[in-house]
């Protein structure tokens, strides 16, 4: 039969129509055909192994750029590292270590001079002004203020005190039997004189003694010797905590004691007296060794306030007539020209103090227990404040007081004189 030509068996699809069929196995020829030849993955590359560079710090900064560097550097105006970079410099390079030097000494002149000395009575100011917004609810008693104030006046002046202050010498002065006595000592022993002289009102308080349960038995002059003897090396600086902690105590024990503790007795040896004017006494003589010590080291101290200084001068005139009679035992003065009964009105000597603290006292003559009469005054006597002070101190005697109230009456003459009449 006669119809279209077959097409070949070959295993491929013609296209133009005829059925699919499955392709059938390939022969060798078809392999050496490009078209269906397999494509072929290439080859993997081969990298290098991974080595890590190297860090290289930066370059430390030239000469030229750290000597730019100087002048923020002595302005503290430098990072931190640009800061250990001049001052490892500076360690190996004498001229900009001397530039250095001298920049700084400059910007320390662009600052003032601040004086960096607390005001004594800055304390005091600030303690006023505190007390008067919020009084304290247990206030410091009257008669023991002084002593407070005094003490921590002296311990702001000791406290910047060097070794080297501490072992000034200091002379102490007094009078005694119409002869002048002085003994010589250092900063820190007069801080141990105070320290055990103060121990009379701890004792009397029933507080630890400074001098331990061996104290002598007598007044400030023994208990200060056996101090300074107790030990074989000098008095040093370490006596300050002591003291100051003592002066602590003893105002927080009265403060927190009541009024009554007010009329304690303390033992002086020879006399004794109530427990304000005790408090008084120690505030008065804190101020005179205070003023001792700022001598010795060159050193300007103010005066008490003047409400203080004039209760330090009222118990020196309350004592004034009890110190007569002492006197006359002791054939250092004249007998009193009449007896005179306790409480009856005598020959009496008005006592002006001039100044800041001062007033008017009259003081009985003939015996600590008469009166005072104004209408029985046989003669006056004017001082400054500060001179009477110091004549209650010892450190001078009767003929400069003498003299200084001479000055002072003719002071207030002349006062009186220009006055309108």
């Amino acid at each position: 039969m006669n119809g279209p030509p077959q097409s070949p068996d070959d295993g491929y699809e013609r296209p133009g129509g005829g059925q699919a069929r499955i392709p059938g196995p390939r022969g060798a020829a078809d392999d050496l055909d490009p078209g269906h030849a397999p494509r072929l993955m290439p080859p993997p590359i081969e990298l290098p192994p991974f080595e890590p560079v190297p860090f290289e710090p930066a370059p430390p900064p030239s000469h030229s750029v750290l000597k730019s560097l100087l002048g923020a550097w002595a302005l503290a105006a430098c990072s931190a590292e640009e800061t250990q970079a001049v001052e490892d410099h500076l360690t190996e390079c004498a001229p900009c270590a001397e530039e250095a030097l001298r920049l700084r000494d400059a910007v320390g002149l662009l600052h003032p001079e601040e004086n960096l000395d607390l005001k004594p009575l800055l304390r005091s100011r600030v303690l006023e002004d505190c007390l008067g917004k919020r009084p304290a609810r247990i206030p410091v008693p009257v008669w023991a203020s002084p002593y407070d104030t005094e003490t921590a006046r002296l311990d702001a002046l000791l406290q910047d005190f060097g070794d080297s202050e501490w072992h000034t010498p200091v002379r102490l002065k007094w009078f005694e039997e119409e002869r002048r006595r002085s003994q010589r000592t250092t900063v820190a022993g007069v801080i141990g004189h105070l320290l055990s002289v103060d121990g009379l009102i701890a004792s009397a308080l029933g507080l630890d003694d400074p001098l331990g349960p061996d104290a002598p038995k007598g007044g400030p002059t023994l208990r200060t010797e056996h101090f300074w003897g107790a030990s074989p090396y000098p008095v040093t600086r370490q006596v300050r905590d002591p003291w100051r902690e003592q002066g602590h105590t003893l105002v927080r024990t009265v403060s927190f004691a009541g009024r009554g503790v007010a009329e304690l007795a303390v033992d002086y040896g020879g006399f004794a007296l109530p427990l304000g004017d005790a408090f008084l006494e120690r505030a008065f003589e804190c101020w005179v060794h205070a003023w001792d010590i700022a001598e010795a080291v060159d050193y300007p101290y103010e005066p008490p306030s003047g409400p203080h200084l004039h209760g330090m001068i009222d118990l020196a005139a309350r004592l004034l007539p009890s110190a007569l009679a002492q006197r006359r035992r002791a054939g250092l003065a004249a007998p009193a020209r009449g007896l005179v009964a306790a409480g009856a009105p005598g020959r009496t000597l008005h006592l002006e103090i001039e100044g800041a603290g001062g007033g008017g006292w009259d003081i009985a003559l003939d015996s600590p227990g008469a009166k005072p009469s104004p209408e029985r005054t046989v003669a006056e006597i004017a001082l400054d404040g500060i001179e009477f002070c110091q004549l209650a101190a010892g450190h001078i005697s009767p003929e400069e007081a003498r003299w200084a109230s001479t000055v002072t009456a003719r002071r207030s003459a002349m006062s009186c004189s220009r006055r309108p009449h």
